[in-house]
């Protein structure tokens, strides 16, 4: 899996995010091309919050046809170790979108029982607005929090601007829905834990590294388009790409 050319891929979206076995991690990359078609791209074993794992993963795929001259959205956790791997390999130009549903869960992890619901109501609401409009309902919000749950309010303030980045490019709703957390590349991690729940000891990375590719290649092949595939043509528009993909191979 780790071999194959990614030159005649016109990739629009890339994922990137990390899967558990036992003690160790594994980093993903998956990509979404231009007719909603998704595919694993490569893996590398180390946490997500390693800068070096996930910009050797990058570097790889860039080795392996992946051009670093295009613009692409990624979407990632809020790790800013990725977010660091992006920029040195990529660029700094590319749109990143952060995780909704991980900053969901990382806010409401500091807050009391009671308050969690109400906290999420307003931030899914704030995300449903338009970019300037939604950051300043939830700057709201986080001054709400400050003085009883201060480290609630600095996770919500965290990276907000990138929370709100598909708002800012204008696609339709469905497909803004879809591109707005990592579920795209979590539901493939659901099949790899699927296949690999057996195993109950791990010996070593390499034992890792092989049923996890092995389990992701049989998870692939069961794979459907994105939701809201049809409007890609809204993002490649976004990030200045040509749709027609024969072009794009040419260029």
């Amino acid at each position: 899996m780790c071999e194959r050319r990614l030159d005649d891929l016109v990739l629009l979206v890339l994922y990137l995010d990390g899967v558990i076995f036992g003690e160790h991690h594994v980093l993903v990359a998956l990509g979404v091309d231009v007719e909603g078609r998704k595919h694993v791209l490569g893996l590398a074993e180390g946490a997500s919050e390693n800068q070096v794992v996930a910009r050797d993963v990058l570097e790889d795929l860039v080795r392996r046809g992946v051009k670093p001259d295009r613009k692409y959205l990624f979407v990632i956790d809020g790790s800013k170790a990725l977010r660091a791997a992006i920029d040195a390999v990529f660029g700094t130009e590319n749109p990143v979108q952060r995780c909704r549903q991980h900053k969901l869960e990382n806010v409401t992890g500091y807050l009391p029982e009671e308050l969690k619901d109400q906290v999420k109501a307003a931030m899914r609401a704030g995300f449903r607005l338009p970019a300037k409009e939604g950051m300043a309902k939830l700057e709201k919000q986080a001054q709400w929090l400050e003085h009883e749950y201060p480290s609630a309010a600095a996770s919500l303030r965290e990276g907000l601007a990138e929370m709100f980045t598909v708002n800012r490019l204008e696609l339709s709703p469905r497909l803004a829905r879809c591109l707005c957390s990592t579920n795209v590349i979590e539901s493939p991690h659901s099949g790899v834990r699927r296949r690999t729940r057996r195993v109950c000891r791990w010996r070593d990375g390499k034992m890792v590294l092989r049923w996890a590719a092995a389990a992701l290649l049989m998870t692939e092949s069961n794979f459907r388009r994105i939701m809201g595939y049809r409007d890609l043509w809204m993002l490649a528009a976004a990030l200045g790409r040509k749709t027609a993909s024969a072009q794009e191979k040419v260029a």
